[in-house]
């Protein structure tokens, strides 16, 4: 597992040090900067196997770095742990909208962090393996590796956390979870995210999609499912 190359970009230098000296350790390639400017350019040169993002940076936020990475077809496969002393829903929220694969809060233990990284690691190299992939169903199609979805034949807008619920429940037709199910399939364990979050990316989902929106759903009581 371990040899990836994963970038850092935190302006608090003895943070970054500490995260460098516990990859290092784990057999990982670590490099740091302090700059957004720096991490968005230097993100797009190397292609890391993981990004590492500060949310408060100069110039440049951390948000606005992770939304220009993931806007780009040739970036966006890039996985990011934002790590931030920002902990309220609404920050969480906003990381995971921005793009965010994962998100740890300061202060943060270094052995919780490095499980992170090694989760999201497994992740992205199950995802690249599916990157061809192409679910239908109904009037929707959805691209993972080109991270496009298309609804009666227009292309929709999605951001990185709707795509990835839509993607979830499209993969499993019929099937019912609930909101925490939801959640966990779409961001991991222990995310201090609630149903409530659910809610507003589903309606910001139908109201995207039109009548391929309705395709989606709500099972009262329990949560959502893809189709009647």
């Amino acid at each position: 597992m371990a040899g990836e190359n994963i970038l850092i970009v935190e302006d608090e230098e003895d943070i970054a040090e500490l995260l460098q000296y516990n990859l290092m350790r784990q057999g990982y390639k670590a490099e740091a900067v302090g700059t957004g400017e720096e991490g968005l350019q230097l993100c797009r040169e190397l292609m890391p196997d993981l990004l590492i993002l500060d949310l408060m940076l100069p110039g440049l936020s951390g948000l606005d770095v992770c939304r220009k990475l993931k806007d780009d077809p040739g970036s966006a496969v890039v996985p990011v742990i934002m790590l931030t002393a920002k902990g309220e829903e609404e920050d969480i929220i906003a990381g995971f909208e921005a793009g965010a694969d994962d998100y740890v809060t300061k202060p943060f233990r270094p052995k919780v962090l490095l499980a992170r990284v090694k989760a999201l690691l497994r992740r992205g190299a199950a995802s690249r393996l599916n990157s061809s992939e192409e679910l239908v169903f109904e009037s929707i199609r959805i691209h993972l590796g080109r991270h496009e979805v298309f609804g009666d034949g227009k292309k929709i807008d999605l951001t990185h956390t709707e795509f990835r619920i839509l993607h979830f429940l499209t993969s499993r037709p019929g099937w019912v979870f609930t909101r925490g199910q939801i959640v966990k399939a779409v961001h991991g364990d222990d995310y201090p995210v609630t149903g409530r979050s659910i809610d507003v990316q589903i309606a910001a989902l139908r109201r995207k999609m039109g009548s391929a929106g309705d395709h989606i759903t709500t099972v009262r009581g329990v949560g959502y499912k893809m189709g009647e």
